[in-house]
């Protein structure tokens, strides 16, 4: 059974989300996009299994 990947795991996820608006200050849309693009292949280097991220990327179209 795979696990919910959606489910509510950070400690503190207004703190990380406040995080995450304050990394794009001052950037331009493009800065902020290209941003986002390194962050999301970081993060997907990090997990690094092609199936959690399969389901990720299933997760997300469907939010």
């Amino acid at each position: 059974m795979t696990p919910d990947l959606t489910a509510p795991k950070l400690e503190t996820p207004d703190a990380f989300y406040a995080e995450l608006l304050a990394a794009h200050e001052g950037l331009t849309k493009a800065e902020s996009d290209a941003y986002n693009a390194r962050l999301i292949l970081l993060m997907a280097n990090h997990i690094a299994d092609k199936v959690v991220l399969r389901e990720l990327l299933d997760a997300a179209k469907r939010r």
